[in-house]
């Protein structure tokens, strides 16, 4: 019943998406690849900005990510500081997301992306990633990617405050040049797509530190869209969890609050693992004394990814 009531406030805000994604932009002078999704978080674009990032930096191109910087208080545009000199940057300041993408490659925060990416031309970026842009119309793109969480799909199809959902599926299809779905497809959610749109399918993959936490007994915590996804992935991993304790998605960690989760692992006997977004909001002092379990992805298909990226980038182009 909830979700009929809010249709007509649903209908508004579909209507003002599509308004301003009819904007133009800023045509910049090197390719603009775009991860974005149409739910409210948790769809994995994150993961698919550092997996390309990964690969066109293995190509030699040099690729520079744009963020918004959400959950920080520095409004851009501005480069992310993760070194020592000059002072780096920290979740507070430019967010959590901003910063694991910075491990990967030069990353960018701002609000207005036409903006940061001038600011990025001039410090020689030669490709633009963009975090979470495919409802911002201020600079155009060259390749758009529509991601999508197999495990939750486009949840009731509805649009907020009604459903998820920033725009409906079929709006967003129209504006990019190919889906990756990630995990298996429980929801039906490929089959609302265009018949014609390309449809990568992959799967995440526990980082390196799943060695270490095969057979272990762990006290697991995170504050992200869908805490039980990354609980799943540890348990794939071989850990042994003994609690799990979930906050709001960018939650700020607080001393206090961090000080009682470790007592409660010491309590157990476990050792205290996070995801690596969550632990870069953690106070510093605290950070070297939780473990975290990245995840990469791996698509079942490479070549058709490179044959979407080739006409783009000729050094990825086979022989």
């Amino acid at each position: 019943m909830f979700p009929l009531l809010f249709s007509p406030a649903s209908a508004i805000v579909s209507r003002l998406a599509a308004r301003r994604a009819a904007r133009p932009g800023f045509l910049a002078p090197v390719p603009v690849l775009c991860c974005g999704n149409v739910t409210l978080g948790g769809a994995g674009k994150t993961i698919l900005a550092l997996a390309l990032a990964r690969l066109l930096a293995e190509a030699g191109i040099a690729v520079h990510i744009l963020a918004r910087g959400y959950g920080g208080r520095l409004a851009g545009p501005l480069r992310v500081q993760t070194g020592s000199e000059p002072p780096a940057h920290d979740a507070t300041a430019v967010g959590d997301e901003a910063l694991v993408l910075a491990a990967a490659a030069p990353t960018w925060i701002g609000a207005d992306r036409a903006a940061t990416a001038r600011a990025a031309l001039a410090a020689g970026a030669k490709a633009f990633l963009l975090d979470d842009g495919l409802q911002n119309p201020t600079l155009e793109k060259s390749l758009s990617f529509l991601v999508i969480d197999g495990a939750a799909g486009f949840g009731n199809g509805r649009v907020v405050p009604a459903g998820p959902l920033r725009e409906p599926p079929s709006a967003a299809a129209r504006r990019v040049q190919a889906a990756v779905l990630i995990g298996a497809d429980l929801h039906g959610a490929r089959a609302l797509l265009p018949p014609a749109l390309p449809v990568l399918t992959a799967r995440l993959l526990p980082g390196p530190e799943a060695a270490l936490l095969a057979g272990r007994p762990v006290l697991a915590f995170a504050g992200i869209a869908r805490p039980a996804k990354f609980f799943k992935t540890l348990e794939e991993a071989g850990a042994v969890l003994l609690a799990r304790r979930s906050f709001p998605d960018h939650h700020p960690y607080r001393p206090r609050e961090v000080a009682r989760l470790l007592a409660e692992a010491a309590r157990l006997g476990a050792l205290p693992v996070t995801t690596a977004k969550d632990r870069v909001r953690l106070p510093p002092a605290d950070q070297a004394r939780v473990a975290a379990l990245s995840v990469s992805l791996a698509f079942d298909d490479p070549p058709a990814l490179e044959a979407l990226l080739s006409p783009l980038f000729p050094l990825m182009a086979g022989p």
